[in-house]
C-alpha cells in the first residue's frame, strides 16, 4: 500500500482553516439568503439601503456575473473544508473561489449601481476586502500544500 508521507499540521492551518470556515460559511449564508430571501433578507443586512433596488440590480447581472459569485462563494466554502480535512484540493478550490470572486466583484465594480449608500464606507470597502481574502488563502493553502502539509 503506498502512504504518502505528511508534515504535520502546524496550529496555523487549524487557525487560518477555522477563520476561512467562519468567513466563507457567512458568505455562504449571504448568497443563499440574498438568492431565497431577497430584499427582506437585505433590508437585514443594510439597514437604510432600498432593498427592492438591491435585488432589482443583483438580478440584472449576466449569467457570467452571477456565476462567478457563486463560484466564488461554494469554492470559498469548499477550499476552507477541504483545508481543514488537510486535502491538497483545497488549492484548486480556493483557486476557483478567487476567480470567481474576481469575475463576480470585478463586473459589480465597473458596473455600480446607483444606490445611494451601497458604497459608501463599509460597504465600499468590503468588495475588496473579499478578493483580498480569497487571494489570500489561495496562496496560503498553496504554501501548505508544497510543505507536505496538505496531501
Amino acid at each position: 500500500m503506498d502512504r504518502s508521507i505528511r508534515a504535520a499540521a502546524p496550529v496555523h492551518l487549524w487557525v487560518v482553516g477555522l477563520l476561512a470556515l467562519l468567513w466563507n460559511g457567512f458568505g455562504a449564508y449571504d448568497y443563499f439568503m440574498t438568492r431565497t430571501q431577497g430584499a427582506a433578507y437585505i433590508e437585514t443586512m443594510m439597514p437604510g439601503i432600498d432593498a427592492d433596488a438591491v435585488v432589482a440590480y443583483i438580478n440584472s447581472f449576466p449569467i457570467w456575473a452571477s456565476a462567478g459569485w457563486g463560484l466564488g462563494v461554494w469554492g470559498g466554502l469548499a477550499g476552507s473544508i477541504l483545508l481543514l480535512m488537510r486535502h491538497r484540493l483545497a488549492v484548486g478550490a480556493f483557486a476557483l473561489s478567487a476567480i470567481g470572486a474576481l469575475v463576480g466583484i470585478g463586473y459589480q465594480l465597473a458596473n455600480p449601481a446607483g444606490i445611494a449608500d451601497m458604497h459608501e464606507g463599509f460597504n465600499g470597502v468590503v468588495p475588496y476586502l473579499i478578493i483580498l481574502i480569497a487571494a489570500a488563502l489561495f496562496l496560503y493553502a498553496r504554501s501548505q500544500r508544497a510543505k507536505g502539509v496538505l496531501a
